[in-house]
């Protein structure tokens, strides 16, 4: 999906086409092989190779475009992980169950919903300008809003405009950027910088209120002053980004006067949901995990207040380096074969993790399984642009990572309703649970674990649980033989 549709700066694909009317594959990228014009001033601008697809610095804007996301993604990080560390205090400022402060995070879920559902036709109507404006205005919002410690019946629903905004903007520059060339390390680079949120998000929220003696929602007077200035820099470098430029390019990439695939289109396509699924799995282990690790130090582990906020940091700084330095591992590897072993390992440390009753063990533990667990997600996103047709990418991983999103609220309200009764311990068993579920769902995507597998899945018309049908016949084959 390539929502970059500037005139200044829009550069389109489409397929080509073989003899039997099949994509053709070409290169490292073969969703992106085959014409691409950039879009300058409404019209396809001279001196543009066919061939080229958009990068990182060509053209220039996207230089500044990409610092933009990349602050943006650590806005969002700061966002989400602040709420962990706080619910010791939320609770104690309410006085209310794990359960009900647990809706915080449910709530959230519905905002990433909406985004899901409306990404694409905010693209449509006003462009990625309209995702610069909507998205950090909601966020505001919602800031503004939580700084007035509201009762807490109003807390909830306060929460849906900070996820609708991190919806929008997860779906859409995750979508942008995967269509480039270097898209894994590209990818690495934007979700370090949400890791790199997330790990300063704890760190502050819990200094000001254990270290400085300030309330919960003091917080939240910081995200307004950051969130503002996301919203000024992001609607200046997106202002050519209109949804006319964006219609333009996609009738160019699909055929002028050919209809949009809409999300409804997308959502038909049992892969979409494959990848949909995953995604909400992984950021809800993600999130469950940053969101209780200091409930379950505090409470099994036995740790001082400061030190468990200091653990949910190491988690969130292991997370932002894997995703930096090994998105230049994944895509030499092969993605479908390197997210298999990552997952691998973080289930192995999560074991370790749950069983090993030391404070100093299970910080270091849940800090490597942070560093393996943070190429997940740029993962997908390439997995998504190699094995789906290039006009389904604006819909497709649009809907996917923000429907994924809704992980972040999904998994630890789970966690919360549970622990209610039964404890926080049971984040241990329901994450191991999630990431056991997290692997057999990759392996059951097309292309198998061979390097290059992804880029013949789609020529070779591969279904979800190819590999697995293949693996049962040749079983078969060989008992029968023997018999």
């Amino acid at each position: 999906m390539n929502t970059s549709t500037d005139p200044k700066a829009s550069s389109v694909s489409s397929p080509q086409t073989s003899q039997d009317d099949r994509p053709a594959f070409t290169g490292q990228y073969p969703e992106k092989a085959g014409t691409a014009a950039a879009i300058q001033n409404g019209d396809v601008s001279e001196g543009v190779p066919s061939h080229t697809v958009e990068k990182w610095n060509e053209p220039r804007i996207n230089i500044y475009r990409l610092l933009v996301t990349n602050y943006s993604f650590v806005i969002m990080g700061m966002s989400d992980a602040c709420l962990g560390p706080l619910i010791p205090y939320i609770e104690e400022y309410y006085n209310i169950s794990y359960t009900l402060v647990s809706l915080l995070f449910l709530s959230s879920f519905v905002g990433y919903l909406v985004a899901a559902l409306s990404n694409n036709l905010i693209h449509h109507h006003l462009g990625q300008r309209g995702v610069a404006l909507i998205a950090p205005s909601a966020r505001i919002l919602g800031y503004v809003l939580l700084c007035l410690h509201l009762p807490f019946p109003a807390l909830p629903p306060l929460m849906l405009l900070p996820g609708f905004g991190s919806g929008l903007e997860d779906s859409a520059w995750n979508a942008w950027i995967g269509n480039m060339a270097s898209a894994n390390e590209l990818l690495g680079f934007l979700h370090g910088s949400y890791g790199l949120g997330a790990t300063i998000g704890p760190l502050v929220s819990t200094a000001m209120v254990v270290k400085a003696g300030l309330p919960w929602y003091a917080y939240f007077y910081l995200m307004i002053g950051l969130a503002s200035l996301e919203l000024l820099l992001t609607s200046t470098v997106f202002w050519g980004a209109t949804g006319a430029s964006y219609r333009a390019a996609r009738g160019t990439a699909s055929g002028a006067g050919s209809a949009r695939t809409t999300t409804r289109t997308v959502m038909r396509e049992p892969l979409v949901w494959l990848l949909a699924v995953f995604l909400l799995g992984y950021v809800g282990a993600e999130n469950a995990l940053g969101g209780w690790i200091v409930s379950f130090m505090l409470d099994v582990r036995r740790a001082a207040p400061f030190d468990a906020g200091l653990t949910v940091t190491f988690f969130w700084l292991g997370l932002a380096v894997g995703r930096v330095t090994l998105g230049f591992v994944t895509g030499r590897l092969g993605e479908k074969r390197a997210v298999a072993a990552y997952l691998a390992i973080a289930l192995a440390l999560q074991v370790l993790y749950w069983q090993v009753p030391s404070f100093a063990a299970s910080a270091v533990f849940v800090s490597f399984e942070g560093f393996f667990l943070g190429p997940l997600f740029p993962g997908a996103i390439v997995v998504a642009t190699k094995l789906l047709p290039v006009d389904h990418h604006i819909s497709a991983i649009g809907f996917a990572a923000a429907f994924g999103g809704g992980g972040a609220a999904v998994v630890p309200f789970a966690v919360g309703a549970i622990a209610s009764s039964r404890g926080v311990w049971v984040l241990q068993p329901i994450i191991l649970a999630v990431l056991a579920f997290l692997l057999l769902a990759w392996l059951a995507l097309p292309g198998g674990l061979r390097r290059g597998g992804l880029e013949h899945a789609r020529e070779n018309h591969e279904k979800i649980g190819h590999q697995v049908v293949m693996a049962y016949k040749w079983v078969r084959g060989k008992s029968s033989k023997g018999s």
